[in-house]
């Protein structure tokens, strides 16, 4: 039910942002076509242009549909409001891994988390359920979970699916950041994020793990896959939780990751798949010489380099 809700004022939103620019006494078309614009139910429309009256946006009396005054901000929900609730678990799950104080082994309460995000115990559940096949949680009795650390042997594994992923997302992002395309202003926008970290001083760089997460989920979103998708969201939280409790030259290791990244957007922005892609490869080959030459694995004694140093 509360998925429905969601999209319910997902769709209330995209709608307003459809009547933007018409004048007042402008006439809606019919369900159907409504429907099809937003790729929803005619049952889902009807809420939505139910509440669109009630709120006096519109009028609707039978078929006939007019707009009485333009869209405000306050029509519209909060983006807060329309992510789903795994969407909403996801960056506050990510920020409470790799701020806290969580080494492998540590354990912790669902119900306690649950609280502590403010969202469902069902869809905490739900999300936590899907890093028991990776090995980064297991499940113990009375609701409680159990951070795990994994091999290498896996994490060469997960990065081969990785690099297959990325690098098929990558001409297709290329190609939906050119001039009007549907990423452009969010590849942008990430460019101006990574600039402003890159400018910034080293205690900014804290914030790099959630927008590194960002700019992989891009890629990947280009793709339109939802297994790919969810795939980055996952492969983004276990290897920065690993990046945790290794300090050694960690400022130098997120900036030297920012200008990879500026690298592949500057050649995405200009259409530069070839350039692109090339980038691509270079970031990947070190993201994978990091992880496998720092961490602590599963029975090792200490990483290469000592990581707690």
């Amino acid at each position: 039910m509360a998925r429905d809700r969601n999209l319910f004022k997902k769709l209330v939103n995209r709608q307003l942002d459809r009547l933007e620019g018409l004048a007042p006494g402008a006439e809606l078309g019919p369900e159907g076509a409504l429907a099809a614009e937003l790729g929803a139910s005619r049952t889902t429309i009807r809420a939505v242009l139910a509440h669109l009256q009630g709120i006096g946006v519109l009028s609707w009396d039978g078929r006939r549909k007019l707009l009485l005054r333009a869209p405000r901000p306050g029509d519209r929900f909060d983006l807060a409001e329309t992510r789903p609730p795994l969407a909403q678990i996801e960056e506050p799950f990510l920020q409470w891994m790799l701020q806290g104080e969580l080494p492998p082994g540590a354990s912790f309460n669902e119900a306690e988390l649950a609280r502590r995000f403010g969202v469902p115990l069902g869809a905490l559940r739900e999300y936590l359920i899907r890093f028991e096949p990776f090995g980064l949680i297991e499940k113990r009795r009375n609701r409680h979970w159990v951070l795990n650390g994994f091999t290498r042997d896996f994490a060469a594994e997960m990065f081969a699916v990785r690099e297959m992923f990325e690098r098929h997302a990558l001409p297709l992002l290329v190609a939906a950041a050119g001039s009007g395309g549907r990423l452009r202003p969010e590849v942008a926008a990430m460019r101006d994020a990574h600039v402003a970290l890159a400018q910034g001083d080293d205690a900014g760089l804290a914030a790099f793990p959630a927008l590194d997460a960002q700019f992989h989920r891009l890629i990947c979103a280009a793709a339109d896959n939802r297994f790919m998708l969810d795939f980055s969201r996952t492969i983004a939280i276990i290897v920065h939780y690993h990046y945790r409790w290794n300090k050694r030259d960690e400022q130098r290791r997120n900036r030297a990751a920012i200008a990879e990244h500026l690298a592949i957007i500057a050649a995405v922005l200009d259409g530069d798949a070839p350039g692109a892609a090339a980038a691509l490869d270079a970031h990947l080959a070190t993201a994978r010489r990091t992880l496998m030459d720092s961490v602590l694995w599963n029975g090792d004694d200490a990483p290469a380099g000592d990581a707690r140093a």
